[in-house]
C-alpha cells in the first residue's frame, strides 16, 4: 500500500517542543532502524494492523516512522489510525483533528472513538487505569473492525522505567517487576505491540524535529496528583540528576531480567498445574496436593497465580498473601492439618474435599468477571 507523506506540511498543534536535532539523519536513521527491528520482531507486516495515536510526540513519531518504512517496502498490509477521544481533557477535540489531519496526509484512513472516562463507574477503579480500559477496549474494537492482528501502541524505555517503578513501589511480585512485555493479548485474535519498548524517550522527539513535523501536548501529563506522573516528573529525574545518572536504563535492564526469570518460574508452575490439576464439570478446579507437599511454596503460589490467568478468573484485588495462603492450604494438606480455606476476592473458593484429605478444590467466581 504506497503512502504519500507529507511531513513538513503538518497543522500545528498547540505546543511544538521540537528540538534541533545535531545530526537529523543519523537521528532518523537510528529511531527508523530501531522501530524496523521492533516491528519485525513482534510481526507487524504479517497483516492488516492499527497504530494507536494520541497526538503526542512518541505517537506521532511511531505513526510517521511506521509511514516512511512502509513507504519503502513497496506494498504493504492495510494499516488503520485509530485515536481515543478522552473527556478528561478541554483540547481532546484538537488532538482529534490533528490526528485526522496527518493520518489523510499519509494516505491512511482514521477511526476516532469517545471515551467516556468521567462518565463511566470506576467502582473504586483508579482514574489512570479505567482511562487505560477504556482505550484498549476502543481499540479492540477498532480492530476487529479492520480485521487487524496487532494494535501498535509507542510505549517506550521510559514508560517501561516508569511502570516498574511505580510496580515496585506499589508492591508487585516478579511478573509485575517485568513491566510491560512487547507484546501481549487484546483480544480473541489481536494483539498489543510495543515495538519502540527499547527506545529512549528522547529519539521520537529528535526524530519529528528532523522530519519537521508537530505533535501536541497532553496537558494531564503535567498532572502530578497522578501517580505515574509524579514518578515522571518528580522521582526518576531527581534520581538521574543526582547518583542514579543510569536510572532508567537499569530499571529496563532489571525489566528485562525479571521477565526472564518469571518465564522460567512461570513454565515450572504451568508444568506442576498441568500435572496435578484436573477440571470438573461444575468448573472447580480440584488440585491434587499428595505430590506437592515437598515443593517449595514459592513455586506452588506461582502455580495458582498461573491458574487464575488461565481461567481468566479476576486478579484485580489478588496479592500475593493470597497466592501464598492458597499454597500453604495445599502444601498442609496431605498432613491432614490443612491451614487457611476460606473465600478469596471476587468469589473464588477453597476448601479440602472431605473425601479425601490431599484433594483441595478450588471453586470458581460465583459471578461471571
Amino acid at each position: 500500500m504506497p503512502l504519500g507523506v507529507g511531513f513538513a506540511a503538518a497543522a500545528a498543534p498547540r505546543h511544538n517542543r521540537g528540538m534541533a536535532a545535531e545530526s537529523p539523519s543519523t537521528g532518523e536513521e537510528s529511531f527508523l532502524t530501531a522501530l524496523a527491528a521492533g516491528l519485525g520482531a513482534l510481526g507487524f507486516w504479517a497483516g492488516p494492523a492499527v497504530v494507536a495515536v494520541s497526538g503526542g510526540a512518541d505517537s506521532v513519531a511511531l505513526l510517521v516512522g511506521i509511514a516512511k518504512l512502509a513507504a519503502g517496502r513497496g506494498s504493504t498490509p492495510p494499516l488503520t489510525v485509530a485515536h481515543a477521544v478522552h473527556d478528561m481533557r478541554p483540547t481532546a477535540e484538537h488532538d482529534a483533528a490533528m490526528v485526522a489531519a496527518l493520518s489523510g496526509r499519509l494516505g491512511l484512513p482514521c477511526r476516532t472513538g469517545a471515551i467516556a472516562v468521567r462518565a463511566t463507574a470506576h467502582g473504586g477503579e483508579g482514574v489512570e487505569g479505567l482511562a487505560r480500559r477504556l482505550r484498549y477496549r476502543f481499540l479492540l474494537d477498532v480492530a476487529r473492525d479492520a480485521g487487524a492482528g496487532s494494535v501498535a501502541v509507542a510505549h517506550t524505555a521510559a514508560d517501561q522505567a516508569e511502570t516498574i517503578l511505580h510496580r515496585i513501589a506499589r508492591g508487585t511480585g516478579l511478573v509485575g517487576l517485568a513491566g510491560m512485555p512487547a507484546r501481549r493479548r487484546l483480544g480473541d485474535g489481536v494483539e498489543l505491540i510495543r515495538p519502540l519498548l527499547e527506545v529512549p524517550a528522547t529519539a521520537p522527539r529528535a526524530f519529528l524535529a528532523g522530519q519537521g513535523v508537530t505533535w501536541c501536548e497532553d496537558e494531564t501529563n503535567a498532572d502530578r496528583r497522578y501517580a505515574r506522573n509524579f514518578l515522571r516528573h518528580e522521582i526518576l529525574p531527581r534520581l538521574a540528576a543526582g547518583p542514579y545518572p543510569s536510572v532508567q536504563a537499569s530499571l529496563v535492564r532489571l525489566g528485562r531480567q525479571a521477565a526472564a526469570a518469571a518465564a522460567a518460574l512461570e513454565g515450572l508452575a504451568r508444568g506442576l498445574l498441568d500435572g496435578h490439576a484436573t477440571k470438573r464439570a461444575d468448573g472447580a478446579i480440584v488440585i491434587d496436593s499428595s505430590a506437592l507437599a515437598e515443593c517449595d511454596p514459592h513455586l506452588v503460589a506461582e502455580m495458582f497465580a498461573v491458574l487464575w490467568r488461565r481461567e481468566g478468573w479476576p486478579r484485580r484485588h489478588m496479592t500475593d498473601g493470597h497466592y501464598r495462603r492458597l499454597a500453604g492450604l495445599v502444601i498442609t494438606a496431605a498432613s491432614g492439618e490443612p491451614r487457611g480455606a476460606g473465600d478469596f476476592p471476587a468469589g473464588v473458593s477453597a476448601t479440602v474435599d472431605r473425601d479425601c484429605s490431599a484433594a483441595v478444590v478450588i471453586r470458581p467466581p460465583r459471578s461471571p468477571s
